[in-house]
């Protein structure tokens, strides 16, 4: 007889992945994205996939979402989606379902990623007798979120947040200018309304008004000219940017004392890896005052596994097998 699979999905503002898993891997081969855009709710992507799998039921199914989970049900803070329990299991016939918050999956997931995909991108000062026994991940990406990993003796617990809607840090003139200049389009100026794929564009529309320019560009667009050179908008909206992270990461670095590293992922995270270190990212990070040594203690790596949320909802699934 043979085993039926899980069914895992990671579920972003633009796209869900899709994958098969076995014991707690998922394979590879089994991968698919799908555009959300092309699907009126997750219903529709999950029949598609296992329809074109040629898979007719699952024994479990795990959901990650990018939005807060409660009681099993979530609304996405980019799409205009609700996740629910049940909808998951009517969709893949699983007896046992999940439905958790995407920095939940990718904190499962950080103990099972291959060295390989994890790019040391600020060293940490060595010190003995810290615990290293929290982690910390943060996303860039369509949105802004964090969560914290503690091991425990009963296991991984990755507690949920939603941090990318706490304020912006203001810390100069310029800071409080591009403040009052989200204000006016948003009414509250978060966290995410400046580190994301639409911040990054919020960012430049900034910066390129203070240069008396044209302020609308896309991000992918923005990202091209930091990185081909020559564009001083886009390089200044881009040292902003970066110099805003490392401010975030380091508050969050302070707040949650990640000893074992902090994990940068998302698409905008990966495309900023190669400007990280000459727009100023750990100078902004280390930059605590009296703190500034201590700051130092926390390892960054960016996560270049864009599929890490799958594994980590293949092994959430597994680890709470006899919860």
């Amino acid at each position: 007889m043979t085993t039926l699979p899980t069914i895992v999905a990671d579920i972003g503002g633009t796209n869900t992945r899709v994958a098969l898993a076995w014991n707690g891997q998922v394979k590879s081969e089994t991968i698919r994205r799908f555009g959300n855009a092309e699907h009126p709710d997750i219903g529709g992507v999950l029949r598609t996939y296992l329809a074109e799998a040629g898979v007719s039921g699952c024994a479990s199914a795990c959901v990650a979402v990018a939005g807060p989970v409660e009681a099993g049900t979530a609304r996405l803070t980019n799409l205009d989606w609700t996740i629910t329990e049940d909808e998951v299991g009517d969709s893949t016939r699983a007896k046992r379902v999940a439905v958790i918050n995407d920095m939940q999956a990718q904190g499962h997931a950080l103990a099972h990623l291959a060295p390989a995909s994890l790019r040391p991108v600020v060293p940490a000062r060595q010190t003995n007798g810290r615990s290293r026994t929290v982690r910390l991940v943060v996303g860039v990406g369509t949105g802004f979120n964090a969560a914290p990993v503690h091991e425990t003796p009963t296991g991984i617990l990755v507690a949920a947040s939603e941090c990318g809607h706490a304020s912006m840090p203001v810390r100069s003139d310029a800071d409080l200018s591009l403040m009052r200049f989200v204000e006016r389009t948003h009414g509250f100026a978060d966290v995410e309304d400046v580190l994301s794929g639409r911040g990054l564009e919020a960012v430049f529309a900034w910066q390129a008004r203070e240069a008396g320019r044209d302020g609308r560009r896309e991000a992918a667009k923005i990202m091209a000219a930091i990185t081909d050179g020559g564009d001083a908008v886009a390089e200044a909206a881009g040292r902003t940017f970066v110099r805003l992270l490392g401010t975030v990461v380091g508050d969050l670095a302070l707040t949650y004392l990640p000893f074992a590293g902090v994990y940068l992922i998302g698409g905008v995270a990966r495309a900023f890896t190669p400007h990280l270190e000459h727009f100023g990212f750990a100078e902004a990070m280390h930059d605590k005052g009296r703190f500034s040594d201590f700051a130092r203690e926390f390892p960054v790596f960016v996560v270049e596994d864009d599929y890490a949320a799958l594994t980590g909802c293949a092994r959430y699934l597994r680890a709470t097998a006899d919860a």
